[in-house]
């Protein structure tokens, strides 16, 4: 998760019991007020760097206080091109605004579908921090339920195995 500010921190505020590691980055100095034990906090100066230290098939939440940082951060995430979910905040003019950059920039078009803004479930509308962190939550299980659902070994109607997965 990239940005510290009142949303990153309830969205980790949120996430903290949940099965999770998290890298949360920030390139503010002394911005990690509290760290909970699944969280490593990383406060460096060229926060963008940190996309390449991620494992294959990372959750990447994109929050940070700079329109460009953001950008940067995105442009890399999607071209790695295996994270499992890519999430920016903002609204669908900030997602246009990045899509047509990114074209300009040539990246193709199935791997600008894969950032997903706004972020977070339809039908929680709130503004606050942790309303936001509510949604982002929801919907990063949502997509992990999924990724689990096509990783379960399917059997033919005639196939009963010893043990469900």
């Amino acid at each position: 998760m990239f940005g510290a500010g009142h949303v990153g921190t309830a969205v980790v505020d949120t996430l903290r019991n949940l099965d999770c590691n998290i890298r949360w980055v920030d390139s503010r100095r002394n911005i990690f007020r509290r760290v909970p034990r699944n969280v490593r906090a990383i406060e460096t100066s060229e926060a963008a760097l940190e996309v390449a230290a991620m494992p294959p098939r990372s959750y990447f939440l994109v929050m940070t206080h700079s329109h460009a940082l953001d950008f940067d951060i995105c442009g890399r995430i999607l071209r790695r091109n295996d994270a499992r979910y890519c999430g920016l905040i903002g609204s669908v003019s900030k997602r246009r605004r990045f899509e047509k950059r990114f074209r300009q920039q040539g990246l193709e078009q199935a791997l600008i579908d894969q950032l997903v803004c706004p972020i977070g479930v339809d039908g929680i509308s709130g503004k606050k921090p942790a309303e936001i962190a509510v949604a982002v939550a929801a919907e990063i299980l949502r997509v992990k339920g999924r990724a689990a659902d096509t990783l379960a070994p399917s059997y033919g109607d005639n196939v009963l195995p010893l043990k469900r997965p």
